[in-house]
């Protein structure tokens, strides 16, 4: 990896792992630390983009308040209001809850970008990552990761065994 220019960075690498979540009751449940315990390696990124895509049809994703919880029952009342369930979907065979799921994942998303700063997501003070839980009874829901950008320069750190600076630990 070289640097050229304060802030541009030339060298790139590619990581992608299947996760998945454990099953949830319906709603809105944040789920940050779940998806990054289970992806160690971005800390070994230095600036890139992180990826998640929900590889399901009836559970979304969406990026917003970490901190108060009654934010996200407030979302699922919200959605059951625009989605009701009493409505004379044609789809109608995987039960009352699966047609309204459909409409609310294409409402909020299969899918999130956001940027990687120094081995972290790059997010707001009170924001964090949430599975939209559509069903009233779902499983474990699978997610693809792809994580694309800038390693951080092993050559050149100070902990690295063939860096030109001294170590500082023994």
């Amino acid at each position: 990896m070289a640097t050229s220019n304060p802030g541009i960075v030339i060298g790139s690498a590619w990581f992608q792992r299947k996760i998945n979540l454990r099953p949830k009751h319906r709603g809105v449940h944040l789920v940050t630390d779940e998806i990054l315990r289970q992806i160690p390696e971005l800390c070994h990124f230095s600036v890139g983009l992180f990826h998640i895509q929900i590889l399901h049809t009836s559970a979304s994703l969406a990026l917003n308040e970490s901190w108060d919880p009654d934010v996200r029952d407030d979302m699922e009342m919200m959605l059951n209001k625009i989605v009701p369930e009493d409505v004379p979907y044609r789809h109608s065979c995987e039960g009352p809850d699966d047609m309204p799921a459909h409409v609310k994942a294409c409402f909020l998303g299969s899918s999130l970008s956001i940027p990687i700063t120094d081995g972290k997501l790059t997010l707001g003070t009170w924001q964090g990552i949430w599975l939209c839980e559509h069903r009233d009874h779902a499983g474990s829901r699978k997610l693809a990761i792809t994580i694309s950008g800038c390693p951080r320069d092993s050559i050149h750190s100070p902990t690295s065994p063939v860096s030109p600076m001294p170590s500082t630990t023994s």
